[in-house]
């Protein structure tokens, strides 16, 4: 047992070796800057973490990224495309100008100290169950990097970090497309906090998120119920159309609701409700198809209910378009740094927490594995980065930053992202990002390869923003 624990140990610091001689000296300045910086990148995920800010909300979030980038030289443009808590941190000048996005934003109901059991810090508060808390720093972290190494003198170009607000509830990324802030952009770093570390080459789904009021007249339940016209009865055979229409679509196609009022008390025939509506898609047309299908259920509901109806559009993202070659890149420095290395307290708390998950108890998995094949129509979520690439060539990245299958949008998210084991993926990604970032500021050849590809894959689509007015800063 000894001997195989020494040749483990070994193997090991051979990896590390092995690994480190690979680095340029540009890499390895990228490992001092951010090494430099984890204290501080730390604190403020931490804080950004304990602040657990929903959408559009966000301003001492922001501020503790935009301050950051500020006091290390970037110059800040705040509050960009109508949006207080949005911003861009740019640094350098000339091409070629690389982007990094950075996400902040929490969600409602998930507040959770850092123990593998459930444990909420306020009752009903807010948590970061997507891990934005790490994205956002981890993200600023790489620019700071990069900027240090454009300030020696050893790249040339522009490093810009993107401050985007909302990516949870509103897709804030859109309205910051729609103001043109990428159109000088070369191309675009982003990063997620997940459960496996991959150059991620897959797509997500597109989304149209909108809301149906119905209006009808209030009338007492049970005295004249015949002169009332209840709306909640419209919400009941819209929601109702919705679900027998599940049976009749494909199977990338998803839809969910929320009804968000159907009446106030029992014996008063409601004379107003509203439902807010999620359809999604592999593609925009697969579900633009869905979406206007949806539509006409509303107007029928209300009909039949006898009742009037408003259909108001919050915004819709599109799918993601996947960059290949960027993918490669990206994998090529994964495979670079090799794998996160976890110690026994992390093993261990990720391995209590699968066992309150009713998960199999197989703890932390930071391997790197090769690159995936792209699946056509594989499902997923969604996200506004999609806007982003369908503007800008993309490069996504996924990095583990909780336990193996854990859910996402959960408690046990929250749980990992406030302590070690989210910040070790954090770092990792901040690394990696800025790995990327320095091969595409030094290779022309890589650049251009990345933008044929995002051109051959966008071919003639014009980019249609889907959002009909200023960003809904004052309805969260």
């Amino acid at each position: 047992m000894k001997f195989t624990k020494l040749i483990l140990s070994f193997l090991f610091l051979y990896s590390i070796t092995v690994y480190s001689q690979d680095y340029n000296q540009t890499k390895k300045n990228i490992i001092q800057s951010i090494e430099n910086h984890e204290e501080e990148i730390i604190k403020i995920s931490d804080k950004i973490w304990e602040l657990a800010e929903t959408a559009f909300n966000e301003h001492e979030s922001s501020k503790l990224l935009s301050d950051y980038a500020e006091a290390n030289g970037f110059t800040l443009e705040r509050g960009v495309a109508g949006m207080p808590t949005a911003f861009v941190a740019t640094y350098g000048e000339g091409k070629p100008v690389i982007s990094v996005l950075g996400e902040f934003d929490a969600l409602p109901g998930l507040s959770q100290d850092t123990t593998p059991s459930k444990k909420p810090l306020i009752d009903g508060g807010n948590g970061h169950g997507c891990g934005h808390n790490l994205f956002g720093a981890a993200s600023l972290a790489s620019a700071i990097a990069i900027k240090e190494q454009i300030e020696k003198g050893d790249l040339k170009g522009t490093i810009k970090f993107f401050g985007t607000p909302s990516e949870e509830k509103f897709f804030g990324k859109i309205w910051m497309v729609d103001a043109g802030l990428w159109d000088d952009v070369d191309v675009n770093i982003s990063w997620h906090p997940g459960y496996y570390t991959e150059a991620d080459v897959q797509s997500t789904l597109s989304l149209i998120d909108f809301q149906v009021e119905f209006f009808g007249q209030a009338a007492h339940a049970s005295m004249d119920p015949w002169n009332g016209r209840s709306s909640s009865d419209a919400l009941e055979l819209y929601t109702s159309a919705i679900n027998y229409y599940r049976e009749h679509v494909q199977p990338t196609v998803r839809m969910h609701y929320h009804i968000q009022d159907a009446g106030k008390v029992v014996n008063v025939v409601p004379d107003y409700s509203k439902v807010w509506v999620r359809i999604r898609d592999s593609n925009r047309a697969g579900m633009t198809t869905v979406y206007e299908r949806v539509m006409e259920m509303a107007e029928g509901a209300a009909i039949l209910a006898n009742v009037d109806h408003k259909v108001t559009l919050i915004s819709g993202i599109y799918e993601v378009l996947v960059n290949r070659r960027g993918g490669e890149i990206m994998q090529d420095n994964l495979e670079l740094l090799g794998p996160i290395q976890y110690d026994k307290d992390e093993i261990e708390f990720a391995k209590e927490l699968q066992l309150t998950l009713d998960k199999p108890q197989v703890g932390l998995n930071g391997k790197i594995y090769p690159l995936r094949e792209t699946i056509i129509n594989g499902g997923g979520g969604s996200t506004d980065v999609g806007d982003v690439s369908w503007n800008v060539p993309n490069i996504n990245l996924s990095v583990t930053t909780a336990p193996y299958e854990t859910p996402w949008h959960s408690w046990a998210v929250v749980a990992c992202g406030g302590m070690s084991i989210g910040h070790k993926g954090a770092i990792y990604a901040s690394k990696a990002m800025a790995f990327t970032m320095s091969d595409l500021f030094k290779s022309d050849k890589l650049i251009k390869e990345v933008k044929d590809e995002f051109l051959m894959r966008k071919g003639d689509h014009v980019y249609k923003p889907m959002i009909d007015g200023p960003p809904p800063i004052n309805q969260n």
